[in-house]
């Protein structure tokens, strides 16, 4: 087997990276090439994407993976889902291109909701709202804006056809539109008419491994890729990072993606949209090779960065393998908290919120950082707990490994998190995304047979951490955290 190379381009809400993958008979090794920066441009009150910044950037690495002389199969672009690019029906960009973080978000889901019921809009999509969705931007676009528009295109698929020329949506980030039913696999015609949408600015939907031609001349030519092709891969990060599971044939598996929020689910051969999954706020996403991501949005990281980012502005800033320390050095299970309390949904004295709960319910007060590190890690994990039991009553399934995706350095959540859930966590290497969306574009090359294939190609190249769980107390501390959350809700 001849070498094949492959670029994978990551764009984050602030930071994005250029991969070079290279699928060879020893298997795949994936390589950092660029990483970059992306600061939204502020005028004024109004909030953009530097979108020739981010060109630029990702053309430099171009330039870099050229001058190694290694022809270059393809390239595809990954992204989180929200924002979205116009452009008139000659390619041109129209601008600014708004930033969710513009003040304009703010109404568009309310007067979106206003004109069709949430129970619609679910039963539509199967994705659960946020305030920055593509379908609530596009609610506050100005209709000049839209009257210019030959169409629209999701962050990701934006970036694949400003390098190809190709404008095409692919599945797994059309449907984080909102604007997508993932059941009939094509755009909402539905909500788009109710809504006053133009057709023709909703672009074509491809499946995952996509081909979408050649680089645009005029690229090919400044960065030397000449005969290399655009895919559309999972153009969604959430979908890129599944691809690269390296699960086996008929396992069942659940996944946690960690961040500021987390994302907990599994993944199905089909949607599922019902009433029960609205009302326990699950999301339907399409993927590789016709498999669905059925997940929910958990509490994440983000009360832990507002602790530090308080003890950091009161000149207690600590190396988080000090913090780890203290956590290790806490006693378990002395404090609980519920993420579900509005308290923690705020920035603020996080470390005296933590405190007044843990009072109020009659627990032993955390006071220093490390009692509050080992209450924040614990109850996130059995936070995870619930969340899985959720998913596994909705599908049926009995779950029986976790595979971890964005998992800090050196931290005690995934032990805490296999012994909350009594199932072994496999640590993924942070560059999943980045394997996925290679192995993808590998399928659709056809130098790989089937996702199954491309699967246990990430199984034999990637050096992966296994956490079996090793102890019971969990079970305890479950029913003791339901019982402070009822006791909380007879006091109130």
């Amino acid at each position: 087997m001849s070498s094949n190379f492959y670029v994978a381009c990551e764009l984050g809400e602030d930071c994005g990276r250029v991969w070079l993958g290279t699928l060879h008979k020893e298997g795949l090794t994936v390589s950092e090439v660029r990483r970059f920066q992306i600061d939204p441009v502020v005028e004024k009150k109004s909030v953009h994407w530097s979108v020739p910044q981010i060109c630029e950037e990702i053309l430099g690495a171009l330039r870099g993976v050229a001058a190694h002389e290694e022809p270059v199969a393809s390239i595809s672009c990954h992204s989180w889902a929200a924002d979205s690019l116009l452009f008139a029906p000659d390619g041109s960009l129209i601008t600014p291109v708004y930033h969710h973080r513009d003040t304009r978000t703010e109404s568009g889901m309310e007067a979106t909701l206003a004109r069709v019921p949430w129970e619609e809009v679910y039963a539509e999509t199967g994705v659960q709202p946020t305030h920055v969705n593509t379908l609530f931007q596009l609610a506050t676009e100005k209709p000049r804006r839209l009257d210019r528009a030959g169409h629209f295109l999701p962050l990701a698929d934006a970036f694949n056809f400003l390098l190809g020329g190709d404008p095409r949506s692919e599945r797994s980030l059309a449907s984080m539109t909102q604007l997508f039913n993932p059941t009939t696999g094509a755009w909402s015609e539905g909500l788009i008419k109710k809504l006053k949408l133009a057709p023709k600015i909703f672009p074509g939907v491809v499946p995952a491994g996509t081909k979408l031609g050649k680089m645009r001349p005029e690229i090919a030519g400044e960065t030397g890729l000449a005969d290399t092709r655009v895919m559309a891969s999972c153009s969604h990060e959430i979908a890129a990072g599944l691809a690269g599971i390296p699960a086996e044939p008929g396992e069942s598996w659940a996944f946690l993606r960690l961040g500021n929020a987390a994302v907990i689910g599994t993944e199905l051969p089909e949607p599922l949209i019902n009433d029960a999954t609205r009302q326990m706020n699950m999301t339907n996403q399409p993927g590789a090779a016709g498999t669905v991501a059925f997940y929910k949005h958990a509490a994440g990281l983000w009360i832990l960065d507002e602790c530090k980012r308080y003890w950091k502005q009161r000149e207690r800033d600590l190396d988080d393998s000090v913090l780890r320390h203290l956590a290790v050095s806490a006693p378990a299970f002395e404090s609980l908290i519920d993420f579900a309390d509005p308290r923690f949904f705020t920035p603020g004295d996080m470390p005296l919120k933590i405190q007044q709960y843990c009072e109020e319910t009659r627990q032993e007060i955390p006071r220093k950082p490390g009692p509050v590190l080992r209450c924040i890690l614990e109850s996130l994990a059995l936070h995870f707990r619930n969340a899985i039991a959720e998913i596994e009553l909705l599908t049926g399934k009995r779950f029986s490994r976790l595979y971890l995706l964005n998992s800090p350095a050196n931290s005690l959540l995934p032990p805490f998190t296999a012994n909350a859930l009594q199932l072994p966590v496999v640590v993924l290497p942070p560059e999943a995304a980045a394997i996925g969306n290679v192995l993808v574009q590998a399928v659709g090359q056809g130098h790989l047979r089937s996702l199954e294939a491309a699967r246990l190609v990430a199984r034999q190249s990637f050096r992966r951490e296994i956490i079996s769980p090793h102890t019971a107390v969990w079970n305890a501390a479950s029913e003791r955290l339901e019982e402070v959350k009822l006791q909380k809700e007879e006091t109130e």
